[in-house]
């Protein structure tokens, strides 16, 4: 049966967002670079791992607290104002990096840009929301995927164009991140209403999906341990700059091709088992990083590629996963406490990560992933005695999600399962 004229199709909906897509693109082209670019910049500063991590972990904290509160702040002074304001203090913090290179002030600077970017994150996938009913929801969360990837990993690509110990990158950062907002901000399309939802206590969410809880903190741990730590790691392996772009790129694009392809297989076989198995191929390739190092680039790519592939899409599994085990009514409420248990790891993965390498060698960058991907396959199969498979007529799909999901990614993607959960053809 064809859409009536009133319902937005996906093509109608990607006419309406094409603008802010682009905006988009251009805001994860800024965020790809600016994490490479500061990790490269500390470890030539002469940083210790320890203290770059820490550096990194900050821009989690500040990441967690604007995913949180941006929605609330935007329900008061409205879209426009707020995406405005966080872009200009986003694009003045990255270039205050440049002019003072000191430990504390790099520790207050990236609170300060995770906690705008997570408020952009926001805005821009609200008024992306906005453009889709439930029937294309999922169509237009998996090209924000894309959209979001692309971005990031051609933006890793950019370090390539200056030096890291000089200005011109920083600025490149700025003038990103800058131009990103003017298509959102010249949008002929009025801003959409905002909000909030319910919550769900964390020690519910604990209580009704344990697996499902340390998987996302362990994704959040591996994802944030990654992209802060990664360009050290390469750099100490010897890896010259360009190199360290391409190791970079190599873990975005892999997950660009293996996320929706995990995704489906996800939705026909045992959603835990999938899980099993995904997380310990890329606990089994971290350990191959750890104990070898590949004398030819290309297999370190390779494993790059497949690391990121396999690591990041744990994300998308874990939430299709609680999903399963959340009645239809409670799983908008529950994404709050899913960027909440995010947010804990990516805030601890870079300094655990970092204290690692500081104490065993670098290759533990690895060597430390590969650990806590193997006890969530460890405390995965132990559930397998514990809990019985979810019925098939209550699983979710699996949607594919993004670089940083913020709170209002998450709610979309419970939407959608709630949506097809209810659906009578299910």
């Amino acid at each position: 049966m064809s859409a009536s004229p009133s319902t937005p199709t996906f093509r109608s909906a990607l006419a309406a967002s094409l603008s802010l897509l682009i905006g988009f693109g251009i805001l994860m082209l800024g965020d790809g670079l600016q994490g490479t670019l500061l990790a490269v910049r500390a470890d030539q500063e002469g940083f210790s791992a320890s203290t770059t991590g820490l550096i990194m972990s900050s821009f989690y904290f500040g990441f967690l607290g604007g995913s949180l509160m941006t929605p609330k702040i935007v329900v008061r002074v409205g879209h426009i104002r707020v995406f405005a304001a966080l872009a200009a203090l986003a694009s003045a913090a990255i270039l205050i990096h440049a002019v003072f290179v000191d430990i504390y002030a790099w520790i207050g600077l990236r609170l300060i840009s995770g906690f705008c970017f997570a408020g952009l994150y926001v805005v821009a996938e609200s008024w992306l929301n906005d453009k889709a009913t439930n029937e294309i929801r999922g169509k237009v969360l998996s090209l924000y995927m894309i959209v979001t990837f692309s971005g990031v990993g051609l933006g890793q690509l950019l370090l390539n164009l200056a030096d890291p110990m000089g200005y011109p990158l920083f600025i490149l950062t700025s003038v990103l991140i800058s131009v990103a907002v003017v298509p959102l901000l010249l949008s002929a399309s009025p801003s959409p209403k905002f909000e909030t939802s319910s919550s769900m206590k964390l020690s519910e969410m604990l209580r009704l999906s344990p697996l499902g809880s340390l998987g996302m903190f362990v994704n959040g741990l591996v994802m944030a341990g990654f992209f802060a730590l990664g360009p050290v790691y390469a750099s100490r392996i010897g890896l010259d700059l360009e190199q360290i772009s391409y190791f970079m790129t190599a873990a975005v694009f892999g997950t660009v091709l293996l996320q929706l392809p995990i995704g489906i297989i996800s939705d026909r076989f045992n959603r835990r088992w999938v899980i099993i198995t995904i997380a310990a191929l890329a606990a089994i390739i971290s350990a191959v990083c750890t104990v070898y190092k590949p004398a030819n680039f290309s297999i370190l790519l390779l494993l790059a590629g497949l690391f990121g592939g396999l690591a990041i899409p744990l994300y998308s599994l874990c939430v299709a996963y609680i999903n399963d085990c959340l009645d239809p009514n409670q799983m908008v409420a529950a994404s709050g406490s899913l960027v909440l248990i995010s947010g804990i790891g990516a805030i601890s993965g870079p300094a655990l990560i970092a204290a690692t390498m500081d104490r065993f060698g670098n290759n533990y960058f690895f060597g430390c992933m590969s650990s806590v991907l193997a006890f969530l396959v460890l405390v995965a199969l132990l559930r397998l005695s514990i809990r019985r498979p979810i019925k098939p007529h209550k699983r979710s799909s699996a949607i594919p999600t993004g670089y940083h999901p913020s709170s209002t990614v998450i709610e979309n993607m419970q939407e959608y399962a709630k949506d097809e959960s209810e659906s009578p053809s299910k």
